[in-house]
């Protein structure tokens, strides 16, 4: 009986004083199109497939970012990719077909080379009667040094696109060029391989890949109850899609305190968080844990900001 009351009461969030902190947002991709989530696989040109645009933007660009800024979002999730003259180019998908102009693997081109496309040309909300972005988007593939020279003091989210190692250590070095004061607002996500290779050299950077969020979340359901924080969960990113996140001691307000004090960022990801769901609608905030003070995943951030900031 005593054993229970201690873990009640070490681990619930009733009795945590509410410090009226707003959440965290993260904009997923900046201000991007959004597309349907039903019936879409690894291979789906969701540039195909958007909505009916409401906005101008187009994802992972320096005006989406700003917009996404503007619009209340706290970080910016950017996808990068390196190119064959030592840059990083910010864009999302792995070839060039479904979003641009061009064609080929997005990493066997130069950076001078992607400046030349149009990163608008393959949208369509209409299965091609119309491209509404065709020719708006040339020239506005930005490179990573771009947009953190664009947005000196803004955090970011970098995702790593690939498994490959080598880019861990090529990322190292390139992020190796800014002070120790901006690294604190950088954190980089992918596969296993290049996110170790990356803490290995940058061992104060904020990283997560499957092997880290195993690595933490693993013990620390196992011995959370005590309060303790596996070493694993210090210093890290971690997204936890909403439909395990109850599983979690001290959930929400004291396991998003556990995870603060260990100097990591803790996204809640909508539902299974598969393809990037986010908090897009307003009916989705519903769901959320009352006084949430974690941070957020979303695809609209001019939508879910102002219901949340305000």
């Amino acid at each position: 009986m005593l054993l229970a009351f201690f873990i009640y009461i070490n681990n619930s969030s009733l009795i945590v004083k509410d410090s009226n902190e707003k959440p965290m947002l993260l904009a997923h991709r900046g201000l991007a199109q959004t597309f349907p989530m039903e019936g879409i696989t690894g291979d789906t040109c969701t540039a195909e497939r958007i909505h009916e645009p409401e906005h101008p933007f187009i994802e992972n660009t320096l005006p989406s970012m700003k917009a996404a800024f503007e619009a209340g979002a706290d970080v910016v999730e950017i996808d990068v990719h390196p190119t064959t003259d030592g840059e990083f180019a910010v864009f999302h998908d792995w070839t060039l077909e479904c979003r641009t102009n061009g064609v080929g693997v997005t990493r066997d081109h130069t950076m001078e080379e992607l400046k030349t496309l149009d990163v608008g040309y393959g949208y369509t909300a209409d299965q091609g009667k119309t491209y509404p972005f065709r020719g708006q988007g040339i020239g506005l593939m930005p490179s990573l040094q771009e947009v953190l020279t664009a947005f000196p003091e803004k955090p970011f989210l970098i995702h790593i696109k690939s498994n490959d190692p080598e880019e861990g250590e090529l990322l190292a070095q390139y992020l190796k060029n800014f002070s120790e004061a901006r690294l604190t607002q950088i954190s980089v996500y992918g596969g296993d391989e290049p996110i170790n290779t990356l803490k290995e050299q940058l061992p104060d950077l904020r990283v997560m890949s499957k092997r880290t969020m195993k690595s933490c979340l693993i013990p620390y359901i196992a011995i959370g109850w005590t309060g303790f924080v596996p070493n694993a969960c210090e210093n890290m990113q971690l997204h936890i899609p909403e439909k395990i996140a109850s599983w979690l001691w001290g959930y929400p307000t004291k396991f998003v305190d556990r995870m603060r004090d260990s100097n990591t960022n803790l996204i809640l990801v909508k539902g299974d968080g598969s393809w990037s769901e986010g908090f897009d609608e307003p009916q989705d905030l519903e769901s959320l844990p009352e006084h949430y003070q974690g941070g957020i995943w979303t695809n609209r951030i001019d939508r879910i900001a102002p219901l949340l900031k305000d």
